[in-house]
């Protein structure tokens, strides 16, 4: 039996234009597009009209701003997820949640298959093809870029002029380009060089720390167990809180990142981020923990972020082990409840100062002037019973 029925995640971008031709030329099969709207900051109306204008059947535009930042960017947040060391995870943590909504759909409309614009050498494909599978273990998967006879981006792009289909990216501007509220990545074209510095026109999130203001601003972070909740004082919902720290981040030229990472499939890429709010939020949210968080907890806690953050890079978000370690993790966040008070100047992110009615630091303890509660005669002993096997080592 054939495919009569596709849904593709549609980003309104040049694969996916060029992938609702090629599949109803291949399969014969009727497409319909799916555009999430993640706060790409694009006239999403627009990208439905391009999808239709490109041969879709019909096109869903579903918003999935608010339960991208509450159910996928702050559980993630909780969890201080950071990527070999730099990467703050925007494209990963999209993926689970699109291809969660594109395989709804497809059980709405009695599809055969679902299909995405991901290439064959990229973690995409696997990110959107294991959510796929994890809640529709049958169905059938079309990845165009692992079929068709396009090999090169400049070839899809010849393939769309010479079919009429409206696309934005050009020989100008040669590289990939994802966005979403949390960030913006871009790969690609002239960024495949390692030692090529990226034009400063490509950023659209910051500005260079060069042209940042000259006067630092301050902010204060508000956060109730473990989730960020009020900016100075005024509470706000996730995707406002969000968008006002990726506007004062961007003003002052935090967040972006220029970083070669390990891709899943066993590759190399360079990508260059921008994640303004995000950064602001990671640091802000170390802080509160610093003054918060049991010393014990924290440490075990630490020791699984690099595989935390592994799963969601390599697009395990729906797997049992991550849903785990987030039980773990959420639980460790009961009490992570204070301010922090931030400054940004020229693209740094500075912590300046934290409080919680909640704290753990107690600043007769740790003074070193007379303080209370604490003999210091009594760390004569401690150290002597740590050092108990080193002396017996030496002993021998």
């Amino acid at each position: 039996m054939g495919i009569r029925k596709v849904v593709l995640a549609y980003s309104g971008g040049l694969d996916t234009s060029v992938a609702i031709r090629w599949l109803k030329d291949r399969y014969g099969c009727e497409v319909v597009a799916f555009c999430a709207d993640l706060g790409q900051d694009e006239d999403m109306r627009e990208v439905k009209k391009r999808a239709l204008s490109a041969g879709a059947s019909k096109a869903y535009l579903v918003d999935l701003k608010d339960e991208f930042v509450r159910e996928y960017v702050f559980p993630m947040l909780r969890a201080n997820a950071v990527y070999e060391g730099g990467y703050l995870m925007g494209t990963s943590i999209a993926r689970p949640l699109i291809a969660k909504k594109q395989i709804e759909i497809a059980r709405r409309e009695g599809a055969d298959a679902v299909a995405h614009g991901a290439t064959g050498k990229g973690n995409d494909q696997v990110r959107f093809e294991i959510t796929y599978y994890a809640f529709m273990p049958d169905i059938k998967v079309i990845a165009p870029w692992r079929e068709w006879e396009f090999d090169s981006r400049q070839s899809l792009i010849e393939y769309a002029r010479r079919h009429k289909i409206p696309v934005t990216v050009t020989r100008r501007r040669p590289y990939s380009i994802d966005k979403n509220l949390f960030h913006t990545s871009y790969e690609g074209g002239i960024l495949e060089d390692p030692w090529t510095e990226p034009p400063e026109d490509m950023f659209s999130m910051t500005v260079s720390p060069e042209r940042a203001p000259s006067r630092p601003v301050y902010l204060e972070i508000g956060f109730k167990d473990g989730d960020p909740v009020a900016v100075n004082g005024r509470r706000l919902s996730p995707v406002n809180l969000l968008k006002r720290l990726n506007a004062e981040g961007g003003r002052h030229g935090i967040g972006r990142l220029d970083i070669v990472e390990n891709r899943f499939v066993g590759m190399k890429s360079r990508g260059v981020y921008e994640t303004p709010g995000g950064t602001i939020l990671h640091i802000a949210h170390r802080a509160i923990e610093s003054i918060t968080l049991d010393r014990e907890v924290m440490h075990l806690r630490d020791s699984i972020i690099p595989k935390y953050s592994e799963l969601i890079y390599y697009g395990y978000w729906f797997s049992p082990e991550r849903e785990a370690i987030q039980r773990f993790i959420d639980e460790t966040q009961r009490g992570v409840t204070g301010t922090v008070r931030l400054k940004l100047y020229k693209g740094n992110c500075i912590v300046v100062g934290r409080r919680s009615p909640v704290s753990l630091y107690r600043p007769g303890l740790a003074t070193f002037e007379a303080g209370e509660a604490y003999n210091q005669k009594d760390a004569e002993g401690f150290i002597r019973l740590n050092a108990l096997r080193l002396r017996l080592k030496r002993t021998r």
